[in-house]
């Protein structure tokens, strides 16, 4: 059934390009998109389309791309669509002028269980701080970052192998009717919107989800061996926990690490060792036991399981990581 309400909608990445698929194939009007610019990207640096412009091209709809969001040309081409809400996911913080222009306001979907994880990278976050249950929040944006009202929230679990890539997969697919269901609310004005400060018991310290930085990457081995795990399955596939060997004769191994799994028992090996049959196992020895590496890839090459890696890669002398 087609629903006549106006929908501008705001988004980049994968995250939100299934989100748009799913509320234009629910029945729901979406007047225009606004995305990105197109970047370049790759060896040749070709312009390269976002995910969002590629759903927006398919169902031949309108396409903004503002490189600045006050510029008074986008403003006013906005303004001409008289969209009755805007839906934002994953995408740039939007100035005031924007975000009040629609009448039933301005919706996010964000990957957290609002107020905790407020930030741009929340999935990255709850599984590197060893979260079992996570969600999806939609709210109503207003002047400062994921602290608009709740509209509607879902819980999701978190099982102890998964990692980031994981666990977006799921929320694309569980945000789909959370949105809908929220557009619906809206629409038929039947929503109870909740202020996120009456969330917070008092005292309470909120968990953040700060952007990722190279940083956050790297390997610290003096953690615990449950931290270094999470770390590495919180940055899997992207942006990717790294780490470096360093060989008795000086030699060094850059690595990046996908998959890990821990063995827990008192090492015989010295610790921050690196042990290896060069067949079938990769391991370091820490206080704790020993962290398996069971997915790597060198700079430059593609990642490989680490069977396959030791197929093309022998360790011959005394190996250790280098750590801070």
């Amino acid at each position: 059934m087609k629903n006549n309400k106006r929908i501008i909608f705001f988004g980049t990445p994968e995250f939100a390009s299934a989100q748009l698929t799913n509320i234009i194939q629910s029945g729901f009007e979406v007047a225009a998109v606004v995305t990105a610019p197109d970047k370049p990207a790759g060896r040749g640096k070709k312009l390269q389309q976002s995910d969002v412009k590629e759903v927006a091209l398919t169902f031949n709809l309108p396409v903004l791309q503002p490189d600045k969001l006050k510029d008074e040309a986008f403003i006013r081409t906005l303004k001409t669509f008289d969209a009755d809400i805007f839906v934002v996911i994953a995408f740039r913080m939007l100035p005031e002028i924007v975000w009040r222009m629609p009448k039933l306001g301005t919706i996010n979907l964000h990957a957290s269980l609002l107020p905790h994880y407020r930030g741009a990278a929340p999935i990255n976050r709850a599984i590197m701080n060893g979260e079992s249950v996570t969600g999806l929040t939609t709210f109503f944006i207003n002047a400062n970052i994921d602290e608009g009202n709740i509209i509607q929230q879902i819980k999701i679990e978190i099982s102890e192998n998964e990692t980031a890539g994981e666990l977006h997969d799921c929320m694309v697919m569980a945000g789909k009717s959370l949105v809908i269901n929220t557009l619906n609310e809206i629409f038929a004005q039947s929503f109870h919107p909740e202020m996120q400060s009456e969330s917070i018991p008092d005292g309470a310290i909120l968990k953040t989800a700060p952007k990722i930085f190279k940083q956050d990457c790297q390997i610290d081995w003096k953690k615990p061996i449950n931290a270094i795990f999470n770390q590495i399955r919180g940055l899997s596939p992207y942006p990717t926990a790294f780490t470096t060997f360093i060989s008795s004769s000086d030699q060094q191994l850059d690595l990046k690490v996908f998959h890990a799994s821990i063995e827990y028992c008192r090492p015989n090996e010295p610790l921050y060792s690196l042990v290896t049959d060069n067949k079938r196992f990769l391991k370091i020895a820490l206080p704790e036991g020993y962290l398996h590496l069971l997915k790597v890839q060198q700079p430059g090459k593609k990642a490989l399981e680490i069977s396959e890696f030791l197929r093309g890669y022998q360790f011959t002398e005394i190996w250790q990581v280098v750590y801070h």
